[in-house]
């Protein structure tokens, strides 16, 4: 399946399942007291064979194209894992997976699994934000002697400055679907209408301006 179109039917089994919500004009409030117009809850794609293979595939056939030397398939925690398990298992490669922070006991490991110096090594994860926490993970890839060749996950927002971190660390990063593909097949489909667009997308430039004139 094509990128373009995989991203499509993958924006459309999100929404379909709820792991993606748009509420323009009744936003959520984030962990951080952030408000936002969008929830998303990735990991209800576990629950769903179909999508979470539909997944995998698209992570995999990326992987194949762009990164054929990959070595060993990594996931983020919690979320990531899964999904890296799937594709590991579908290209036949040594997975690893990331911990938040060290263990507090035992080897003190943030990184489970074997991983060699050297090994080059994509990391998975499920949702690309403001960038932090993946950037963080991928990080401690190559401090643990990983070559990493860039950071895949199933979505991201698409906020500037998670760009301008990737860019400033010079990490690769791709998603299988985008906000901007969200928007449009939700449009489409009409879970939101014309008239919500410009919210959706002043949210994206300045989420945290969005909801104080709601």
């Amino acid at each position: 399946m094509a990128m373009h179109n995989l991203s499509e039917t993958i924006a459309a089994s999100l929404l379909d399942i709820q792991a993606v919500a748009l509420r323009p004009n009744e936003p959520f409030t984030w962990t951080s007291g952030l408000k936002s117009p969008i929830y998303c809850d990735n990991r209800l794609t576990m629950s769903y064979p179909a999508i979470r293979t539909l997944i995998a595939e698209g992570f995999a056939e990326l992987i194949r194209e762009q990164y054929p030397d990959a070595e060993v398939i990594a996931g983020t925690a919690t979320a990531g894992i899964p999904h890296a398990a799937w594709v590991a298992d579908k290209l036949n490669l040594p997975m690893i997976y990331i911990r938040d922070k060290a263990k507090g006991h035992g080897k003190q490991n943030q990184i489970e699994g074997s991983l060699r110096p050297g090994q080059k090594v994509v990391v998975i994860e499920d949702l690309i934000s403001t960038g932090g926490s993946s950037l963080k993970a991928a990080l401690a890839v190559k401090e643990a002697g990983g070559d990493v060749l860039s950071v895949l996950a199933i979505f991201t927002y698409e906020f500037p400055a998670a760009a301008k971190l990737f860019a400033e660390a010079d990490m690769p990063m791709q998603t299988l679907t985008t906000y901007s593909a969200l928007l449009e097949t939700a449009l489409a489909q009409g879970f939101i209408q014309e008239e919500d667009l410009d919210k959706l997308k002043a949210w994206r430039a300045n989420p945290a301006e969005y909801g104080k004139s709601l």
